[in-house]
């Protein structure tokens, strides 16, 4: 008997769940979208957004500092990974100029190696200059490595942030229900504005 058969039938059943998913998230329905959804739509967004900010300073202190320091701020709660040798990251936010949110995003990013399972993290970057701010908001896409280089957050062993990213052009943290995540690159990143 083929002991690799279990590992063959776990991996065929991963790709056609996968499969189902893809599908049926990418039909569309019959019916056009309201003006009455999109309402709702940006209503669900930007409370996940304020749920985002509000976990953010919740479990990293010093972020709120930072946070107020920043010429914009950019919120993705749920980013959503999804794979199994070949993965994907997809999520939506908003970015917030003065506290008012100024316009919608989404995030997506691509990823290779072996992953199963599904995992969802918050993304949330904040532009430290005007000009970095003004180059975002110019782009159509906008990507990380490509067009602008991001610090990644950690906490220190002392539980602060470090207190010279308010110095940085974007700052970027990710986090968890645990808390901010260490060690993540968020290269190759792409950042688009969508009309929900």
């Amino acid at each position: 008997m083929n002991k690799t058969f279990p590992l063959r039938s776990t991996v065929a059943a991963f790709v056609i769940a996968g499969s189902s998913l893809l599908i049926s998230a990418c039909s569309t329905t019959s019916t056009p979208p309201t003006s009455e959804s999109h309402h709702a739509d940006r209503r669900e967004i930007n409370e996940s957004v304020d749920s985002g900010l509000a976990r953010l300073y919740d479990t990293a202190p010093g972020s709120r500092a930072i946070a107020n320091q920043a010429k914009g701020i950019l919120v993705f709660p749920s980013v959503f990974q999804a794979g199994l040798v070949v993965g994907g990251e997809y999520g939506r936010g908003a970015l917030r100029v003065n506290g008012v949110t100024e316009r919608y995003y989404n995030i997506a990013a691509g990823s290779v190696g072996w992953q199963i399972g599904a995992q969802s993290k918050g993304i949330i970057l904040m532009f430290m200059t005007d000009d970095a701010l003004n180059k975002f908001r110019q782009r159509s896409g906008w990507q990380v490595g490509a067009d602008a280089t991001v610090s990644v957050a950690t906490i220190g062993a002392n539980g602060q942030l470090d207190s010279s990213l308010a110095h940085h052009e974007v700052v970027g943290f990710v986090t968890t229900n645990a808390g901010v995540m260490a060690g993540v690159s968020l290269e190759g990143a792409k950042v688009s504005p969508i009309q929900p």
